[in-house]
């Protein structure tokens, strides 16, 4: 029986920690393959390139880790991978493992959530994986929860237009409490702008801001973070608020 065939790429650049720690994860299960972006592109959303050439080049790391690095965005490395640099269709997209939380409306802006969702568009099978940290701590508990989620998406499959929003505390493995299936939660950031003068005297501004968490449920993906769980999503594209329908249809439009 052939292993599985397996597509990798995230937001935070193919020279990124977390990227070739998933890689480890994914070669455990299957033949690995990894298209990405040459730099970073946290929070692109699902941006895609129209107006300038994508380019793609053969990248090899000194420890051996390769792939291909693209000049463009995680859902452009998922739509050149499955049409031009892959020999055949995935079997699961995996994106990650990103550098901080994926949870709440971070997900909308989110690169890396953004990448798996481009391949349930094109009706692959696909996860997304974020460490949620921004400090530079172990990742062997990440790998082994990337493995064991990826193995059970392969094994049971998923909605075609669904995807999994997997979020990992940054805890040691015997702090970890388990797994939790949760919904996405409310939280945000109370935006500001740091107001800076460059060297020619020219303002420019830094985005900054502060965490609201809103949630308290323990179903939501923030809550069970912050209770040493990993959080499993299931989110999907269809952006529809089916509740509304109803109430929109009283309104009476008419021309």
């Amino acid at each position: 029986m052939s292993r599985p065939k397996i597509l990798i790429t995230n937001d935070d650049s193919i020279h990124a920690r977390g990227i070739k720690a998933l890689y480890r994860a994914m070669c455990q299960i299957g033949d690995a393959q990894v298209v990405a972006p040459e730099s970073e592109k946290s929070g692109v959303g699902h941006g895609i390139t129209l107006i300038t050439p994508l380019r793609a080049r053969h990248h090899t790391d000194d420890d051996g880790f390769s792939g291909w690095a693209v000049n463009g965005t995680p859902a452009d490395c998922v739509k050149l991978a499955t049409k031009e640099l892959l020999a055949e269709k995935p079997d699961l997209v995996v994106s990650g493992i990103n550098r901080g939380s994926n949870t709440a409306t971070n997900t909308i802006y989110s690169g890396t959530v953004s990448g798996a969702l481009e391949a349930a568009i094109l009706g692959i099978p696909a996860v997304a994986f974020s460490l949620t940290s921004f400090e530079k701590v172990d990742l062997s508990f990440a790998e082994e929860a990337a493995m064991l989620i990826s193995r059970k998406v392969l094994e049971h499959g998923l909605p075609a237009d669904t995807v999994l929003n997997v979020n990992i505390p940054p805890a040691a493995r015997e702090d970890i409490k388990g797994y939790k299936i949760t919904r996405q939660g409310r939280g945000r950031y109370e935006d500001a702008y740091e107001r800076r003068v460059d060297t020619m005297g020219r303002p420019y501004f830094w985005l900054a801001g502060t965490r609201v968490m809103l949630d308290e449920e323990d179903d939501l993906d923030e809550v069970a973070i912050e209770n040493n769980y990993v959080s499993i999503t299931p989110i999907h594209f269809d952006l529809t608020n089916n509740k509304m329908l109803t109430p929109l249809k009283d309104w009476n439009l008419s021309l």
